[in-house]
């Protein structure tokens, strides 16, 4: 008889994407592509807000934040999808595959609350700007963000530590590029009601609360915004969010996608939409942030000018 809680299963076999066939080399040339062009976009974004004094403010800090949750996310996912890519079905130790979906999770759950956090931001900014300076001050910004870390932390290490206490005992194949939450469940030959009413119940203040953070923010944003008697001045507030509301937009309806469709059936389709989610949004975020940003454009510009000076011309 085996002790109660020990794994029965040692390795993972991460299946991937198996109807690639002849088109390997090419979608390998691509995800890796798009992962270099992902950590050099974010790194990119970071390094722009440190260097540069035009862009110390709440949002750009906050944007630093989101971009090393993007970071973590890529760097955490690329490798093995990658190694699916080009050699098909891999296999992983249990460990590995539990210590990937904490921080997938980890990523994600930041990701949820930073963005929570901008909108308040942006909220703030636009409908009580006179008292902007003073409410979001440094020391403010640095809990709030620190706040979101170790939120995310400690409540996917709960999630994370129960779904390791179960008994998993096969079979031990996941048809899919990485190590999510319902994958890992079906390894199990335990009970996971209680495990599964659990992460419900630890998603609220990670996903949930700050959903109605961002709806609440936005309308009242929306208000102020009806009130203005110009059309540029209701351009130039709608300007200051448009970057964030794409980001929440993207964001949220994938998760929705996902999580909440009944996409379960169409492995296809699921497996379709999580590259998106892991690979796309962190590759999109720097593009939605700097694309009309006239501040990033600026600093960029002036940091090419330091690097290399013949660029002036």
């Amino acid at each position: 008889m085996q002790e109660k809680n020990f794994t029965l299963i040692s390795d993972v076999i991460l299946l991937g994407f198996q109807n690639l066939q002849n088109f390997k080399p090419l979608f390998f040339s691509i995800f890796v592509l798009i992962y270099f062009t992902t950590i050099s976009g974010n790194v990119l974004i970071i390094l722009l807000v440190s260097s540069s004094k035009n862009l110390h403010s709440p949002m750009y800090f906050f944007l630093t934040h989101l971009s090393l949750a993007d970071i973590l996310l890529s760097t955490n996912i690329a490798p093995q999808m990658l190694s699916t890519v080009l050699r098909g079905a891999i296999t992983i130790s249990f460990t590995s595959c539990i210590s990937q979906f904490y921080f997938f999770a980890v990523s994600e759950c930041s990701e949820c609350l930073l963005l929570s956090v901008m909108a308040y931001d942006r909220f703030s900014a636009i409908c009580n700007p006179l008292h902007y300076n003073s409410v979001m001050n440094s020391a403010f910004c640095v809990k709030l963000a620190t706040m979101s870390w170790l939120l995310s932390f400690l409540i996917i290490l709960i999630d994370t530590t129960t779904i390791a206490l179960l008994q998993f005992c096969g079979p031990n194949v996941i048809n899919h590029f990485f190590c999510d939450y319902p994958l890992i469940l079906e390894l199990s030959c335990s009970d996971v009601f209680v495990v599964q009413l659990e992460v419900i119940f630890l998603s609220l203040p990670v996903l949930f609360v700050p959903f109605a953070i961002i709806l609440v923010s936005y309308i009242c944003i929306l208000q102020v915004i009806l009130k203005i008697s110009s059309i540029t001045g209701k351009h130039k507030a709608f300007s200051t969010c448009s970057s964030h509301l794409t980001s929440v937009s993207v964001f949220y309806i994938t998760l929705f996608c996902i999580y909440v469709l009944p996409t379960g059936q169409l492995l296809s389709t699921s497996k379709l939409l999580s590259l998106f989610y892991t690979v796309g949004t962190p590759l999109i975020n720097p593009i939605i942030y700097s694309l009309r940003n006239k501040d990033i454009k600026e600093s960029f510009r002036k940091l090419m000018n330091r690097t290399w000076p013949p660029c002036k011309t």
